[in-house]
This record gives C-alpha cells, structure tokens and sequence, in this order.
C-alpha cells in the first residue's frame, strides 16, 4: 500500500471527536482525492504533513521544540518522506528526529486531531498524533530546532499557539 492509500485509509476510517474535525477530515480526503502528490511538499497546493505531541512516561509534561525556521515552540513534527511507509510511521519518525528521543510509542488510538495552517512552503494538513516517551528518555536538540523543551500541561499556553494548545488538551482526553 502506498503512503497516499494509507493516509485515505487512515483518514476515512479515523472517528473524529467533533463535527469541525470530521469537515476538516474530508477536506484532507478531498484533497488526497485532487492531488496524486498531495501527501509530499512538492503538492505547491498543499500537503499532508504528520506530527506528534511528545507526552511524558507520568503524563504530566509534553515536549516542544523551538523550530529554527518559524521561531516557534511547537510539537514535533514535518513532511512526509517517499520512504515513510505510512503516516503514523512518518509521524513516529519526525518525534524521534526532532526529540532525539528513540523508543517513542504513539498512542493506538490513531490520530489525535487534524490542524491546517499556512506555512511558508504551503499549507500543511497536519495529521496530529501524540507519543509516550519511554523512562529515562532524554531529549536532544536537532538540526531542525533551536531548543528542545518539557513543559507543564498549565505552562503551554503561555509558550505555544492556539494549534499546540488543542493539540495538548485532546491528547489530555484521549490520554
């Protein structure tokens, strides 16, 4: 199966928790459905992009990462790549990469949620997964970052945007 047929499957079969999530979970198939190419930045109209909010083993704290290019504290993150054989895979990878944290384990529920926003390259349709990281795990900033960070669940909005803020508090839920 193709990464493009595994997102469809993904995103077809995946319950969204609200009404706004579902419409934006068939604009995402709408979207897979126009651009064969839509799953890599080479889509110029946007793509599909997968990410995963780093939780702590005790579930108190979640892991941001100062991305170098947008100056922002954000969850981990990115493209997908033609290697990434699905997009919990590439969402796995991006966590490890960008947290330097190997032995991350998404959580089995499938996705969290789904953001789109306007980035410099595009729009992302982000497919947003949240990760426990293992005891002992240490964090380590990439070449993407400029810091790497654990935050109290009560410290996130006063560091992050409103996307990352949604991102911690369905994860809280479904955690």
């Amino acid at each position: 199966m193709s990464l493009h047929a595994d997102a469809e499957r993904l995103l077809t079969d995946w319950q969204a928790p609200d009404s706004g999530q579902d419409r934006l979970r068939h604009t995402y198939l709408e979207h897979l459905t126009a651009h064969p190419d839509g799953m890599f930045k080479s889509c110029q109209e946007g793509h599909l992009t997968a990410s995963a909010l780093v939780v702590d083993p005790v579930r108190q704290r979640v892991l941001l990462t100062l991305h170098r290019k947008l100056r922002m504290w954000l969850q981990t993150g990115g493209h997908c790549e033609a290697h990434d054989e699905t997009a919990t895979a590439a969402a796995l990878r991006e966590a490890e990469e960008e947290s330097g944290i190997t032995g991350l384990t998404l959580l089995p529920a499938g996705p969290v949620r789904l953001d789109r926003h306007l980035t410099p390259c595009a729009w992302h349709l982000d497919v947003q997964f949240a990760a426990l990281a293992p005891e002992g795990a240490v964090e380590a900033v990439s070449e993407e970052s400029l810091d790497v960070r654990w935050y109290a669940y009560d410290e996130v909005a006063s560091v992050a945007d409103e996307s990352v803020v949604r991102l911690m508090e369905r994860t809280r839920a479904v955690l």
